[in-house]
């Protein structure tokens, strides 16, 4: 429930130049644009108007109040007026929050016999965010800019798609993930700075001993499993008889739930290298956590278990879902290319095209008893897939445009969720621009954020951003790439 809980400051920009009735004017529409975008139902947070900025000393003071204040995630700021930029520069340099410039003005049109001086003095809004986005440019401070009329839809639509890359960065910064055990060995992917994603992203990555958890859910009773396995039955069909697979399933939920109240933590990895003193490895478990809003990652991936969880925020109260997912193989048969996505167990259930069920078969691997798991299909649709890598020094953030499609085989032998998706901006030149980006295998899927969004979450967060569209070709990804790390090494953002 982390939008709920945000608040975005209206502050507006004028002068003491026009006079007190100009000045009561601003305020006026100030408060009247922030009730009407809030009517409108287009804002997944509440805009409040706070205040119409006329001395350098209202920038920096309306600045520290939102950098303290918990609610604010983030700034609109638009300039109704002409309001002189050397006056926000103080302000601008303190500023800790998101910062959206919304270039706007309050009439749509311009009244042909109505305008005259005075009209002019007051409506001056194309002079004054001109002035105002100088000096953001001068300062090289992060910002999103929207422009066009505050009533349009897709005016609304964008500043409300920024709202949950805010709220996203809000919820980043106080994310704490839970390791059971470290990650699969050998492999480079999965491996990163704690110390520095923390300072970065705010991330607080620790290790809680996978003995505790083996503890923890030899402590949940049968009855309280029973009653869990019993809630199973009211929202899957069972595909099963072994019962005892699943109750065991249901203990080692209720155990890590509890854990990561206790511990505040909105996110958890595990590996199945390490189950010491478990007879499963969480498969059903772990998939009715990321349906609750964990975010989660395999082999003691961390980042994507952040990243997941991340995404779920910014992406509350839609109807498509996000997931942990792995590229598993491919469909190279001319006209019918794509990707399955799968993995041994852990698909988020928000995805399913329809109603998952229980299922228990042998694992393969990790040496442990049959796992329970919900077997199903994703459903079809516009999504994105997200890969975060830690680049030495810097993260990467890599999207990638995918359209979901209806499994092209049964795979009646497949007893994993599996999901099929066309890459942009096709297979071939997708997958070579994706491992020329350097993207995992671990990754973020999702139908409820968009691309965009995701950009505007790494300017907020100092994150470098690599998109690969249907416009995409290996050749200017190569060349972007190229001249990203110059600037990256040279210490731009």
């Amino acid at each position: 429930m982390e939008l709920k809980d945000c608040e975005f400051w209206f502050v507006v920009g004028s002068q003491h130049l026009y006079g007190p009735e100009v000045l009561a004017t601003v305020e006026k529409r100030a408060k009247e644009m922030a009730d009407k975008m809030n009517a409108s139902k287009r804002l997944p947070c509440r805009i409040v108007y706070k205040t119409t900025v006329k001395t350098p000393e209202d920038a920096t003071e309306t600045v520290l109040a939102a950098n303290y204040e918990a609610k604010c995630a983030g700034l609109v700021v638009w300039c109704h007026t002409f309001s002189p930029s050397k006056m926000w520069l103080n302000g601008l340099k303190l500023l800790q929050k998101p910062y959206l410039h919304l270039a706007t003005q309050y009439n749509v049109s311009i009244p042909d016999k109505g305008i005259d001086m005075d009209f002019m003095n007051l409506n001056q809004a194309a002079h004054g965010d001109r002035e105002h986005g100088f000096i953001a440019a001068r300062l090289g401070t992060p910002r999103k800019i929207v422009a066009g009329h505050w009533k349009d839809k897709a005016v609304l639509d964008r500043i409300g798609g920024w709202m949950r890359a805010a709220a996203g960065a809000r919820f980043s910064r106080n994310l704490k993930v839970m390791r059971f055990g470290d990650n699969m060995r050998n492999v480079a992917v999965t491996e990163g700075d704690k110390v520095g994603v923390q300072e970065k992203l705010g991330w607080q990555v620790n290790t809680w001993p996978v003995g505790l958890l083996a503890e923890r859910i030899n402590a949940v009773t049968d009855r309280e499993a029973d009653a869990l396995v019993a809630k199973y039955r009211s929202l899957y069909p069972f595909n099963t008889k072994n019962t005892a697979a699943v109750r065991y399933q249901a203990k080692e939920e209720i155990a890590m739930k509890r854990l990561l109240e206790e511990e505040g933590c909105r996110a958890f990895a595990n590996t199945f290298e390490d189950l010491y003193g478990m007879e499963q490895l969480p498969g059903l478990a772990t998939q009715r956590l990321m349906a609750q809003g964990y975010g989660y990652g395999a082999e003691g991936d961390w980042k994507t278990a952040a990243l997941t969880a991340v995404v779920k925020a910014m992406g509350e109260g839609g109807s498509g879902g996000t997931t942990f997912m792995e590229d598993y193989t491919y469909e190279l048969a001319k006209g019918r290319e794509c990707t399955l996505g799968a993995h041994m167990l852990e698909v988020c259930p928000t995805i399913a095209a329809g109603r998952p069920k229980v299922e228990v078969h042998p694992l393969g691997i990790g040496g442990k008893a049959d796992p329970a798991r919900l077997v199903f299909e994703g459903r079809p649709g516009d999504a994105i897939v997200l890969s975060l890598i830690d680049m030495g020094g810097r993260c990467r953030l890599v999207c990638q445009d995918v359209k979901v499609i209806k499994p092209i085989y049964k795979m009646p032998n497949l007893p994993v969720a599996r999901v099929m998706w066309k890459p942009a901006p096709d297979l071939a030149t997708g997958v070579e621009c994706w491992i020329r980006a350097g993207g995992a295998h671990h990754t973020v899927l999702t139908y409820d954020v968009t691309a965009e969004q995701m950009a505007d979450w790494a300017r907020i967060m100092g994150v470098e951003f690599v998109h690969i569209t249907k416009d995409t070709t290996p050749e200017s990804l190569e060349k972007e790439l190229f001249f990203s790390d110059v600037a990256w090494r040279l210490g731009g953002k």
